[in-house]
C-alpha cells in the first residue's frame, strides 16, 4: 500500500501551467530573435535599433520574467524532491528567490538604460 503524506502545499496544475506558459513565451522570443538574426545584418546599430522600441523591451522583460519563474518552479521542485532537511531546503529557497529578484532588477535596469 502506498502511504501518501499530505504536506499542505497544493502544487500541481498551477505549477504545470506556469512551466508550460513560460516555456511558450521563451520559445516565441527565441523564434523572434532567430528570425531577426537571419534577416538582418548583425551590427551594433541594428541591435540597438531593435531594443530601442518599447514593445520589444516589454517582450524581452516578459521573456526574462518567464525564465525567472520557470527557473523558480524547477528549482523549488528539485529542492522539494532531493533536499530533505527543512532548514537547508529553506535556505536554498531563500537564496534562489534573492538571486532571481536581483536578476529581475538587473534586467529591468539594463532594458531601460538603452537609449
Amino acid at each position: 500500500m502506498v502511504k501518501r503524506i499530505v504536506s499542505g502545499a497544493h502544487y500541481g496544475l498551477k505549477d504545470w501551467l506556469i512551466q508550460r506558459v513560460s516555456a511558450v513565451v521563451m520559445a516565441l522570443y527565441t523564434v523572434f530573435l532567430t528570425g531577426f538574426f537571419l534577416t538582418q545584418p548583425l551590427t551594433f546599430a541594428s541591435w540597438q535599433g531593435l531594443f530601442h522600441s518599447l514593445p520589444l523591451r516589454l517582450f524581452s522583460l516578459l521573456f526574462l520574467f518567464s525564465v525567472f519563474i520557470h527557473a523558480w518552479v524547477g528549482m523549488r521542485d528539485i529542492f522539494m524532491d532531493y533536499v530533505h532537511p527543512t532548514v537547508i531546503r529553506l535556505a536554498l529557497h531563500v537564496a534562489v528567490i534573492l538571486a532571481l529578484l536581483a536578476y529581475a532588477a538587473w534586467a529591468v535596469q539594463i532594458l531601460w538604460s538603452v537609449q
